[in-house]
């Protein structure tokens, strides 16, 4: 007796206007057409709210998969159309699965075979342009109506109502007011000389919640002010709906989409001032330090765009709520949270002024951050971590040394037996193992590192306090004052700000970067450290492994002012 020819069904729906229920119904049609033609139905794929203008579908790859491993004889769907759009698309998996000695019956038209991939890829071709032509018409009238033409945007929500006819009326927003106070927050962040990372960093830190759900990052701040991305790039912030800025277009090779940026012409603006959320002084001050950026031919817009406009901006926290210090007066920093959220976040109503916050980080980088007593500290930890590894992988370097030996032994007993008389291939194989295994452990042995006295700098604290004698000078020269200031706040992990305890002015916490800190004190790089002296070349060591004394437990210096 035959065995039975085994048959799969294949469902699909496209859009959220479709019901979920009608995967169920397309299954249940294809299973019935199966009993009907005698078919043995041993598996069922689907895709949800997929579009078919692309194979890039979990079910249909999972399908194609199977048809490869000839796991099944013939694919039910209810229409060609269920299985792709697209016509080169349908022809090539009409062709892997004719390769594979799979045929595709559907139940609208039967057993399919090149005619049907030729007329119906056409037509379902033509049928996806005509759609999409008619769906970008039908966008652009609600983008010229002022709603929405599609996704959601940060700081609104989508609000759901029904006309006098019971019909739904689509893209409508309302301002959603606990995140527009976040995008007001990071235009005027901005617009004060925090960057990008910064506010990101501060967001997460507060856990407030990002756009997608997930954690805030740089590029979801800034964006790309040619394409309109970004939180600080979006005009609805202003009133102003700007429609159309891209055309995604699919790339054969890959099968996905990519985007395109749209001439000016074709932009759908409208205006919608009751969306506004952003003001219009502190937009035009955060547009102008974006703008600066492309003035590449003068180093003081470049400087405005990517560099903070003082020399500790973004470094500064409040030691009561943890936001982020700001300039609140021309010459003065304060909590930005105090300020702009009122008491019941934050009450320090404290300012320092900016000469004063300066003066004394400076003179705590000079005098503190790598002082003697701190230096011999440090050393001592870093000796104590790099022994413990170097006991560590001493003890794994003996073991495996010592499994060496055992399996070079065990090949040679092998080999005598042979010469004993016993058949090779009564021993091959185990010969083979062992061979196998002395070269995995003769590799392992190689990249263990022998273990190396550990040796520092004699004049570690000596070079910092050279090196950041030169720097503070170079704040004063215009030709040294923007690598000087990158490398003084590289030096600096935080500054916390807390009232003091007579509430008469602010205590200054300041937390170094032990990278950036060793950088300085060594004055060696991983670009010239091949050139070093023996005593650099030490030094080196030191800065070129600190991430394992920090995996330790070794923090930052910290130092109140």
């Amino acid at each position: 007796m035959s065995s039975p020819i085994r048959a799969v069904i294949y469902a699909r729906y496209s859009t959220d206007l479709q019901r979920d229920a009608s995967i169920d119904d397309q299954i249940r049609a294809c299973d019935a057409y199966a009993k009907r033609q005698g078919l043995d139905v041993v598996e069922t794929y689907s895709d949800r709210a997929t579009s078919g203008a692309s194979l890039m579908r979990s079910g249909i790859q999972k399908l194609m998969r199977d048809a490869q491993s000839r796991q099944f004889d013939i694919v039910i769907t209810h229409a060609l159309d269920r299985l792709s759009r697209n016509q080169a698309d349908i022809a090539g998996l009409y062709q892997k699965l004719q390769f594979a000695g799979v045929m595709i019956e559907t139940i609208s038209e039967g057993s399919i075979d090149e005619i049907h991939i030729g007329l119906k890829g056409t037509m379902n071709a033509l049928y996806l342009k005509d759609l999409g032509k008619k769906t970008r018409e039908g966008l652009r009238g609600r983008a010229s109506a002022g709603k929405s033409a599609g996704g959601k945007t940060y700081g609104y929500d989508v609000v759901t109502r029904r006309a006098q006819t019971g019909e739904p009326v689509h893209g409508e927003r309302a301002i959603n007011q606990s995140e527009a106070a976040i995008v007001r927050r990071i235009f005027r962040d901005y617009a004060n000389g925090v960057s990008p990372k910064k506010i990101a960093e501060a967001l997460n830190r507060e856990q407030v919640p990002a756009p997608r759900g997930k954690h805030w990052g740089a590029s979801t701040i800034h964006g790309n002010r040619e394409r309109g991305t970004g939180i600080l790039n979006n005009e609805l912030y202003i009133g102003r709906l700007v429609w159309n800025r891209l055309t995604y277009i699919k790339d054969p090779e890959t099968g996905k989409r990519v985007s395109r940026p749209n001439r000016q012409e074709d932009l759908t603006i409208t205006n919608v001032p009751d969306l506004r959320i952003v003001n219009q002084g502190v937009w035009e001050a955060a547009k102008a330090r974006q703008g600066t950026l492309k003035s590449k031919g003068t180093g003081t817009a470049v400087w405005d765009r990517r560099r903070p406009r003082t020399l500790f901006s973004g470094l500064m926290r409040c030691g009561c709520c943890g936001s982020g210090f700001s300039k609140v007066q021309k010459d003065a920093f304060g909590c930005s949270a105090a300020r702009n959220k009122g008491n019941a976040v934050c009450t320090n109503m404290l300012t320092i002024k900016q000469r004063d916050l300066e003066d004394r980080v400076l003179e705590a980088l000079t005098n503190n951050l790598m002082e003697p007593e701190a230096v011999r500290i440090f050393c001592e930890e870093y000796t104590a971590e790099r022994n413990r590894l170097a006991n560590s992988a001493a003890s794994d370097r003996k073991t495996k040394e010592a499994e060496l030996a055992r399996v070079k032994n065990d090949h040679a007993k092998l080999i005598d037996a042979i010469v004993a008389g016993v058949p090779a291939d009564q021993v091959k194989d185990r010969m083979n193992d062992l061979d196998r295994r002395r070269k995995a452990l003769e590799h392992e042995l190689a990249s263990i590192e022998a273990p190396e006295p550990v040796l520092f700098h004699p004049s570690m604290a000596a070079r910092y306090r050279e090196q950041i004698t030169m720097l503070i000078a170079g704040l004063s020269e215009a030709d040294q004052m923007l690598g000087s200031k990158e490398a003084l706040r590289d030096l600096i992990e935080k500054i916390v700000l807390t009232p003091s305890q007579d509430g008469a002015g602010l205590d200054i916490d300041l937390y170094g970067a032990i990278a950036g800190l060793l950088h300085l004190a060594t004055g060696v790089s991983s670009a010239n450290s091949k050139k070093a002296s023996p005593g650099e070349s030490e030094a080196f060591d030191i800065l070129d492994k600190t991430v394992l004394v920090a995996g330790a437990g070794f923090e930052p210096a910290a130092f109140r002012l």
